[in-house]
């Protein structure tokens, strides 16, 4: 019997090849086994969405009486630079007796695997018997029992149904959408192509509407008060200092933030409570715990990066993959997941020992490390294809660079951290009732760091004073003093930077219209996916629809010309949000291709007719007329790779 298997790049395949029995035979784009397997691979994608001229001759010329194309029968085509390595993987397919899918451990490498076998014509009882090999971690012992726990292809077809229909849909509305706007811009005299993405389109509109927010802003005054509260005790004499909460019959001189703008009606409330009794309501003092934040997803280690180092998306990105498949020092880095499965913790005294070995910086932090400690990060139950990025329990080989060394440290950093107590807090909190006013003090103070000793000590959270706030009995009474009002101004929102954008797109739920999607979209990953907003970003700034000035993210001129002239819908994230709900559903079996599918069919018909029917939109007349670099046209999927572009 002749196993095999299809890794999803060359250095997958080798990890594979290494695991199996020697001796080991190279041939043209395989790998033979000493047991009669054999090991080959794709490079990336292999195949990619034909051009629409493949479809009619016509469409090699833009013309917008030709909108919407949608295919009948959707076609794919060798990539130019990978047609050797196709033709080595179906020779291979024909002589296998066994096939195993060993694509990345998410819908777009389940796909990219996938598609190959539709392609090459593999018989229906081959496919029914494919294997599904899951790798998360290329040194030997992790792939050696990833190959003992191999399930089942066909569980996995939901994920390659979601990924074709996320694929296909990003090619249909990418597509037909730059092509359109492409086309009234041109009729406005711009000559730039004006691309537009069911992702990056409502990215950018974040930015736009943050940006003209900004400009736009208009300070406005607003008062705070605070009640002076003297307190005597056993020699100590100080001010308690608690912050006067407005009721609700306040509302109408407040801003949506509950910040007071009237300032007669502070003065009256200061007036009112001078050297009046201050009678205790509430009174908290107590201990807090704060449990170690959990090993990273990429997002979540990008966002970190981007704060700390100023790193790009994409620059943590291109580091992950170098510290993953070269040095093998982490394991797979295109997760969305931040736990661990159980089994896990017991590679853990290996893990440290790595980190003990691999970065100066954190021996002390291993050192510390309880081993007897399991966080909460430990959970079989968080767990399905891929897990958190943590380290390897591979020894350096060679020097890292100064990024990888950098990427490296905050990860195992995160992975220390899972082993250290949790970090202690005194907080406490006082409650007055001021001639019939709430009057709140709070204090708070780290007692204990935990694991929070490893941020340093530029981290430590802001504290308030809590030894100004005393433990006193519910209905003790002491004297108001005064009332010290504050004069503050508002302040306008502060510019996106990389990783407040990382974070809008993660928690997207805040930035949707539709009020009954939010809650939907809480339990969603956000827009795009781990692996896609790094090249999403990269996008906009290439084409010059967003740039950078210091840290701060601002959009150009372009960037709000189409942003202004788009339907609404395309801007905001609630479109693709939903999108992304359904292509999980999809994945998790709650919904179909075919309606999906359908009904994005339908709404373009209506966008092109408004496109065909309508005039030039305003902003488009406005547009800079120096052409930005054309973009490839082929470039239409948002998905995690895009379709002209190899993953290798």
């Amino acid at each position: 019997m002749t196993r095999l298997f299809i890794a999803e790049k060359p250095s997958l395949g080798r990890a594979i090849a290494a695991a199996l029995p020697n001796p080991q035979k190279k041939g043209d784009g395989f790998i033979q086994c000493g047991n009669g397997d054999v090991v080959t691979w794709c490079i990336g994608h292999l195949l990619e969405q034909v051009e629409p001229d493949a479809y009619d001759e016509r469409y090699k010329k833009w013309n917008l009486a030709d909108l919407p194309i949608i295919p009948e029968q959707w076609q794919l085509r060798p990539r130019k630079s990978a047609s050797k390595q196709l033709t080595a993987v179906k020779k291979l397919l024909k002589n296998a007796t066994t096939i195993v899918n060993a694509g990345d451990p998410d819908r777009e490498g389940q796909l990219l695997v996938d598609e190959v076998i539709d392609y090459c014509k593999v018989p229906k009882s081959k496919k029914e018997t494919a294997q599904r090999l899951l790798i998360s971690d290329l040194n030997l012992p992790a792939v050696k029992k990833a190959l003992n726990n191999m399930r089942m292809n066909r569980e996995f077809v939901p994920l390659s149904v979601s990924a074709l229909a996320r694929s296909r849909a990003d090619w249909l509305y990418g597509m037909n959408m730059s092509r359109a706007y492409t086309l009234l811009g041109q009729k406005a005299g711009y000559q730039g192509v004006l691309s537009v993405g069911r992702v990056q389109t409502p990215v950018l509109g974040l930015v736009v509407r943050r940006d003209e927010e900004i400009e736009n802003f208009i300070p406005k005054d607003y008062f705070t008060l605070h009640a002076l509260i003297p307190y005597h005790d056993k020699g100590a004499s100080f001010d308690i200092r608690a912050k006067w909460k407005p009721s609700e019959a306040c509302q109408p001189w407040q801003d949506d933030e509950g910040r007071v703008l009237n300032k007669k009606l502070v003065e009256n409330v200061a007036s009112r409570i001078q050297g009046q009794p201050a009678k205790v309501v509430k009174s908290e003092h107590k201990s807090t715990r704060q449990n170690a934040p959990l090993p990273y997803s990429l997002s979540a280690l990008q966002i970190d990066a981007a704060k700390r180092y100023n790193m790009s998306a994409q620059q943590v990105l291109d580091v992950c993959q170098a510290l993953y498949e070269k040095h093998k020092l982490i394991t797979y880095p295109r997760s969305d997941n931040r736990y661990l499965p159980k089994d896990h913790f017991h590679q853990a005294n290996d893990v440290l020992a790595a980190i003990d070995n691999n970065s100066r910086e954190y021996q002390q932090a291993v050192a510390g490390a309880d081993i007897g400690r399991k966080s909460k990060a430990w959970n079989d139950n968080k767990v399905d294809a891929h897990h958190a990025i943590i380290p390897t329990p591979k020894k350096a080989a060679g020097v890292l660079s100064g990024f990888e060394e950098k990427i490296y440290g905050l990860i195992a950093r995160q992975y220390i951290m899972q082993f250290y107590p949790p970090a202690v807090y005194a907080e406490a909190m006082l409650e007055f009732d001021i001639q019939g006013g709430r009057f709140i003090a709070k204090g708070k103070r780290l007692q204990e760091p935990g694991w929070r000793a490893l941020l340093g000590k530029n981290a430590d959270e802001q504290e308030e004073g809590v030894d100004a706030v005393p433990p006193l009995d519910v209905g003790i009474e002491l004297v108001c003093r005064e009332g010290v009002i504050g004069e503050k101004k508002t302040e306008p929102p502060r510019h996106f930077t990389e990783a407040t954008l990382l974070q809008a797109m993660t928690g997207i739920s805040r930035f949707v219209e539709d009020k009954s999607l939010k809650k939907i979209l809480r339990e969603t990953d956000g827009i795009g996916t781990e692996a896609t907003r790094a090249g999403i970003l990269d996008t906009l700034f290439k084409r010059q629809l967003l740039n950078r000035q210091g840290k701060s993210v601002l959009s150009t001129s372009a960037g709000r010309g189409l942003i202004h002239a788009l339907p609404g819908e395309s801007t905001y994230p609630d479109m693709t949000a939903h999108w992304e709900f359904q292509l999980q559903g999809m994945a998790e079996k709650t919904h179909s291709y075919t309606p999906f599918m359908a009904e994005l069919h339908s709404r373009l018909a209506q966008l092109m007719g408004q496109v065909k029917t309508g005039p030039v939109p305003e902003s488009l007349k406005n547009l800079p007329k120096v052409e930005r670099p054309a973009f490839k046209k082929r470039r239409y999927s948002k998905g995690k790779k895009s379709v002209s572009k190899s993953r290798g």
